[in-house]
C-alpha cells in the first residue's frame, strides 16, 4: 500500500510538472502574435473578427496559462495567501478577458458551425467556472473555490492540448480545417472530464480533513476558555 501510495504521489507530480511546463511554453510562444514574431497560421487569421479580438485572446489566455500553475502549489498558497490572491486575481483577469474575446472570435470562425459551437461552448464554460470560483473564494467556501478552479484550469489548458492535436490530423490524413472543427471540441472536452473526475474524488477527502481539523481546532479553543 505504501509502495502504491508513493508511486500515485510520484506519478501526479510528475504530470503537474509536465503540465505545468507545457503551460508556460505555449504561453510564452503564443505572446509572439502580440509582438508580430514568427509565422502566423493563415487559416486561423482567417476569423471574420480576427482583429483586434484574437489579439486579447492571446493576451489573457498566454497570461491565464503563464500563472494557472502557480495556483495549484501548496507551499505558495501556504507561505504567501497574499501572493496567490493576486496572481489569482489577474489569472482571472486573463482567463475572463481570453474567453469574451474566444466567445467573439467563434461567431467569426470561418471553419464552419461545428467550430463556431466548440469554441463558444469552451469560452463560455470558461467565464461560468472562473466567475463561480471567484464568487466561492469571496464567500470562503475554499473547497468549492479550488474544484471551479480546477475545472477553470481544465478548460484553460485546451490551449495546450489544442497544439498537441492538430499536428496529428495531417498524419491521419485528415485536413486542417476538418482537424480543426475536431479540436473545437476534443480540445477542451477531455480536459473537463478529467477535471471533474478528480474534482470528484480529491475535493471531498480534502474537505473533511478540512473540517475535521477545524472541529478539532475548535473543540480544542473551547476546553481552553472552560479551563481558564
Amino acid at each position: 500500500m505504501m509502495i502504491g501510495a508513493t508511486t500515485r504521489r510520484r506519478t501526479t507530480t510528475m504530470l503537474r510538472a509536465a503540465a505545468a511546463l507545457l503551460s508556460v511554453a505555449v504561453a510564452l510562444v503564443s505572446y509572439r502574435y502580440l509582438a508580430g514574431v514568427g509565422p502566423r497560421a493563415p487559416q486561423i487569421l482567417a476569423n471574420l473578427f480576427a482583429r483586434p479580438w484574437l489579439a486579447l485572446h492571446v493576451a489573457g489566455a498566454a497570461t491565464a496559462l503563464l500563472l494557472g500553475p502557480a495556483q495549484f502549489v501548496a507551499g505558495l498558497r501556504a507561505a504567501a495567501p497574499r501572493l496567490h490572491r493576486w496572481i489569482g486575481r489577474s489569472y482571472v483577469l486573463g482567463c475572463l478577458l481570453g474567453a469574451v474575446a474566444g466567445l467573439v472570435l467563434a461567431f467569426g470562425s470561418t471553419a464552419g458551425p461545428v467550430a463556431t459551437f466548440g469554441f463558444g461552448t469552451l469560452s463560455i464554460l470558461w467565464i461560468v467556472t472562473n466567475v463561480e470560483g471567484w464568487r466561492a473564494a469571496l464567500q470562503r467556501r475554499f473547497a468549492d473555490h479550488r474544484a471551479w478552479m480546477i475545472r477553470s484550469f481544465a478548460l484553460t489548458f485546451a490551449a495546450v492540448t489544442l497544439r498537441l492535436y492538430l499536428p496529428l490530423f495531417p498524419l491521419l490524413g485528415v485536413d486542417f480545417v476538418d482537424g480543426y472543427r475536431a479540436v473545437s471540441i476534443l480540445s477542451w472536452v477531455p480536459n473537463l472530464i478529467l477535471a471533474e473526475l478528480y474534482v470528484r474524488r480529491a475535493i471531498p477527502a480534502a474537505a473533511i480533513v478540512a473540517a475535521t481539523k477545524a472541529a478539532r481546532s475548535a473543540t480544542g479553543a473551547s476546553g481552553s476558555a472552560t479551563s481558564s
